[in-house]
């Protein structure tokens, strides 16, 4: 769902890496597996800049071919997915307080995506959106 194609470049020794699909997200390291470990972090890093912005996350292109897969945890593709539907109902965080009787900061750490909420709050915020969360389960 939200597991988005990173394009690595290696330079001089490092790696870094860039994403057609988010662009504000980058990433660096000193070798190609710490790269890929570095990205999921600027993915979400990137991913805030969208709920600053107000802005509506982007579905991940298909990967192409070189490109590397990275994979965001469950509570991430949630996380993500509730602020979609906010987006979707032209929803603020304000708004959401007041539908949920919450204060501001549960909020803010429902659509942080560096806050390891509870899932079962991001499904219960999702549920008041009108929207169930499901899980599946991939070969690797």
């Amino acid at each position: 769902m939200y597991d988005y194609a990173i394009n690595v470049t290696e330079d001089v020794g490092s790696f870094w890496s860039s994403c057609d699909d988010i662009p504000e997200a980058h990433s660096a390291g000193d070798t190609l597996e710490q790269l890929l470990h570095n990205a999921a972090e600027g993915l979400e890093v990137a991913l805030s800049i969208y709920v600053d912005q107000l802005r509506h996350i982007p579905q991940a292109s298909p990967a192409k071919e070189g490109q590397h897969v990275i994979h965001l945890s469950a509570l991430v593709n949630a996380k993500i997915a509730l602020w979609n539907a906010m987006r979707d109902k032209g929803m603020r965080k304000a708004d959401l307080c007041r539908l949920l009787g919450a204060v501001q900061s549960k909020v803010d750490r429902l659509v942080d995506f560096e806050h390891s909420s509870k899932i079962e709050q991001v499904e219960s915020a999702l549920a008041a959106l009108g929207k169930r969360l499901t899980v599946s389960v991939e070969s690797a």
